[in-house]
């Protein structure tokens, strides 16, 4: 009985595709501030490539 309604509440919150992508754009525009304020570069991929962005060039939303 728990694990349906567990599973129904999932699928409830995953069906909410906005908040979803809201709540990733959140958490990964956090982690990037992170970094900037630590120092410390981050990957991305650009071209085909792996790149190290430097902490003065990372795009950080509301902090550029």
């Amino acid at each position: 009985m728990i694990d349906k309604v567990v599973k129904d509440k999932i699928s409830e919150i995953f069906e909410d595709k906005e908040k979803i992508t809201r709540a990733l754009s959140k958490a990964v525009n956090e982690a990037l501030l992170q970094h900037k304020t630590a120092g410390n570069p981050v990957a991305s991929w650009e071209d085909g490539k792996i790149v190290w962005i430097p902490p003065e060039d990372i795009p950080v939303e509301g902090k550029n």
